[in-house]
């Protein structure tokens, strides 16, 4: 499965398979990821919880820890500055991978408070991270930090690099965790929930802001998210991910207006939307649970929660994949459901 845009491409990632090495066993945690960003797009990386989302963007950057590791595929990020690697190739330590993580790959978490240190000042490991990977003194770090602190909207940007993050409320060390990940100038932004622990209203702000940064600075967003609220507010394209595999991708038009694999379905008709009340639209939960990654179900992953499967078939195969270019979807339905 491989996608491809307009723009040129930040990332490329074909085939990724993350194993997780058990004893003497290895059991693959996602099959053959693939997707692409292209330069100023957002791919929104959407499902449920356990389908595989975070631990595909930590691959991207070699963050994957423990027995966790990259089986198979190419992670090929070509920067705006030129640099091009594969990143599956780079071993977790090293000049390579740090010189790709934090300059030309940035990422944000859900919980800011558990990416910065309690005991230094929001400033200090701002600038920090221009000091790894610039050949500039501590004044000019602290001056491009408080640059980056105005810039997502934290008022007294000066005085704020002297403040430690507990001083910071929610909304504002995200600001912060949002400054320290593109002080760089990164190609490539990974946000990997990261307005899921915000109220509403800094949630729209924080989402405003990253929209407002992608435009000036060109780069690639990978979106990860369980919310399609944001997907529509934010997103270009999406990929839908089940338990390990990517079996949907489109345009956000195409995915919301004419879904074509029934998890994609679920997913949409499970979302309550504006003019339900008056509408009175069902809300339908979707049956049964994510399966156990290490003892994934055969065939299709979606088989034993799908109403329209077809046995033994979805049982026992895995479903090919129908379409071209950037739509595309995985199930032995999916030629009849994208020709409709």
């Amino acid at each position: 499965m491989s996608m491809s845009t307009d723009h040129p491409h930040v990332i490329d990632v074909s085939n990724l398979s993350i194993s997780l090495k058990n004893d003497n066993n290895s059991i693959a945690i996602t099959r053959d990821v693939s997707f692409s960003i292209g330069r100023g797009e957002v791919l929104a990386l959407v499902g449920e919880s356990g389908s595989g989302k975070s631990v595909t963007a930590l691959a991207l950057m070699q963050l994957l820890g423990g027995n966790l590791s990259i089986s198979s595929g190419q992670i090929v990020l070509t920067a705006i500055d030129g640099y091009s690697a594969d990143i599956a190739k780079l071993g977790r330590n090293g000049r390579q991978i740090e010189a790709i993580r934090g300059a030309r790959m940035g990422m944000i978490f859900q919980e800011p408070m558990s990416s910065f240190s309690p005991v230094h000042t929001i400033g200090a490991q701002i600038a920090e991270v221009v000091t790894v990977h610039e050949d500039v003194g501590r004044k000019e770090a602290r001056r491009r930090s408080a640059e980056l602190l105005a810039k997502v909207g934290i008022p007294d940007p000066v005085g704020a690099l002297d403040r430690y993050p507990y001083e910071f409320s929610g909304g504002m060390r995200q600001r912060a965790m949002i400054a320290r990940a593109l002080v760089c100038g990164p190609s490539l932004l990974i946000a990997d929930e990261p307005t899921t622990a915000l109220d509403v209203t800094i949630q729209g702000q924080i989402l405003d802001l990253l929209s407002k940064l992608k435009d000036e600075l060109g780069m690639a967003i990978l979106f990860i998210t369980h919310d399609l609220g944001i997907v529509a507010q934010m997103a270009d394209r999406v990929a839908i991910m089940y338990a390990g595999s990517i079996v949907e991708t489109g345009s956000v038009r195409e995915i919301f207006r004419r879904p074509s694999h029934p998890y994609t379905r679920a997913l949409l008709e499970a979302v309550p939307r504006l003019g339900d009340i008056d509408e009175r639209r069902r809300i339908n939960p979707i049956a049964g649970s994510m399966p156990n990654l290490f003892e994934p179900p055969s065939g299709c992953r979606f088989h034993p929660r799908c109403p329209v499967a077809v046995h033994p078939r979805c049982s026992l195969e895995r479903p090919p994949t129908f379409g071209s270019g950037g739509r595309l979807v995985e199930c032995i339905h999916g030629e009849a459901e994208l020709a409709r």
